[in-house]
């Protein structure tokens, strides 16, 4: 495998810790976004306001379809923005908190079920889609900008993470509680919601206020997003490692989307089924986080990559036996899941900065914000593509919706959960691992004056 990319510029200083720990509390955001919906807007639609697992699907897709186009345009209207806070802080203040408004009132559906329910649903949620854009977009964007240094951008990174496993704890296994505690259905979701807002306000301002200070230039963006196009297109790393994370990310989706089910159908434990088997999914992410640094710098970032996801892989395989092992058996399998979960987001986001680094040099221009708008949408779209194909199994297995979660469903959809849980996402992320040989071939080392040294 070739050796990973280097920077042509000088090493920075070490950043400082506010600045690391401010970067790294906007993880309280992406995390909780990128979790709660994945993990509870499906059953919310089939089990609370019995709506079709198919149409329940459709309405989890459609509106990220708008953010593959939103996307990239945040980031070119960030590119460009010049202001006493810096291109990229105005939008983490103001996206975020926005989202979290619209992500509360996502969650608050006036009609109790049926289309009116599910339209308005599907309203709420491509808003607050909208505006996580706008977050998520120019936060990605900043590592590449806050430091020149390779290792420096993994050490902001891994940082990033350790608060993003933090957040999918406390945000995916403390919602579905919440909703319990609070009553169930309609009512316990609209508590839920307050609850996980609370968390993107705390998230947002602990970033805004941590990052203040100096960062690298911000150069002007490409002028239309065909453009933007044209250079991500030009960027054989970036092509390869973006197209295998949407993948993956589908995978991981299909997970989160399934551990309601999973734990009602399969380990016969609605209750705490899902905190549990959150707990185990994240708890050891937390664990092994310092470990997959030092590994990475001992294997290279894209075979570390490799080995994560092979780890995510196994692991989903091994809970195709759950129905014929205890509940206390299946637990170990989803550590595993978590632990190879844990490397893939370190690496594949320490990777992001590195190819945007490479383009930098190779084409004399500093475009982090196209990079990035293109790559946060496609990881939402794999994340959307997850639940929505997680629902369309259901629909295929004939899962019969209802609105107190209390149908008895058929052997057939509880084994469509099953092969859900474990079997897809297993292929999806093994399988994407084939498009990263086009990143190992294409990656090359580069000298300050941009040339090809192998």
């Amino acid at each position: 495998m070739t050796a990973p990319l280097v920077s042509a510029s000088r090493p920075a200083p070490t950043l400082p810790r506010r600045v690391v720990a401010g970067y790294a509390a906007g993880s309280l955001v992406t995390g909780a976004f990128g979790t709660v919906p994945g993990l509870l807007l499906l059953p919310y639609l089939t089990d609370s306001l019995g709506i079709a697992a198919g149409i329940a699907a459709v309405l989890v897709l459609l509106p990220k379809g708008w953010d593959v186009l939103v996307n990239p345009v945040a980031g070119r209207i960030s590119d460009r923005t010049r202001s006493r806070w810096g291109a990229r802080r105005p939008y983490l203040l103001v996206g975020g908190l926005t989202l979290a408004v619209l992500f509360a009132a996502m969650f608050a559906a006036p009609a109790r079920s049926g289309a009116a329910a599910g339209g308005y649903v599907a309203a709420a949620f491509l808003a607050a889609a909208t505006a996580y854009a706008f977050f998520q977009v120019p936060y990605v964007a900043m590592p590449a900008e806050l430091t020149a240094d390779y290792t420096e951008r993994t050490r902001l990174l891994s940082w990033r993470i350790a608060v993003l496993a933090l957040a999918i704890l406390v945000s995916g296994a403390l919602a579905p509680l919440v909703v319990t505690a609070t009553g169930g259905g309609i009512p316990g979701h609209r508590w839920m919601g307050v609850f996980v807002a609370t968390l993107m306000v705390v998230g947002t301002i602990g970033t805004f206020l941590g990052t203040a200070g100096p960062a690298g230039p911000v150069e002007q963006s490409e002028p239309s997003l065909r453009a933007q196009l044209a250079v991500a297109a030009g960027n054989g790393p970036f092509r390869a490692l973006l197209l295998c994370f949407v993948i993956q990310a589908a995978g991981i989706a299909t997970v989160l989307a399934g551990v309601t089910y999973f734990a009602a159908q399969v380990l016969n434990d609605p209750q705490t089924g899902p905190t549990l088997l959150f707990a185990c999914f994240v708890g050891p992410a937390l664990l092994v986080m310092p470990a997959w640094t030092p590994l990475g710098r001992r294997l290279g970032k894209p075979r570390a990559f490799v080995v994560a996801s092979l780890l995510f892989a196994v692991g989903a395989l091994g809970l195709v036996a759950a129905p014929a092992l205890p509940a206390v058996a299946c637990y170990p399998l989803v550590a595993l899941i978590g632990a190879g979960y844990a490397g893939q987001q370190v690496f594949a986001l320490a990777m992001l900065p590195d190819c945007i680094a490479y383009d930098t040099v190779r084409t004399g221009r500093r475009q982090a914000g196209v990079f990035t708008g293109l790559w946060t949408a496609g990881e939402t779209l794999g994340l959307a593509l997850g639940p929505g194909i997680f629902g369309l199994v259901l629909q295929i297995c004939g899962y019969v919706p209802s609105r107190t979660g209390a149908a008895v469903q058929p052997d057939s959809a509880r084994l469509g959960i099953l092969l859900g849980f474990t079997v897809l996402p297993a292929l999806l992320v093994g399988g994407a691992l084939v498009l990263m040989r086009g990143y190992r071939e294409q990656l090359i080392m580069i000298d300050g004056k941009g040339e090809d040294r192998g």
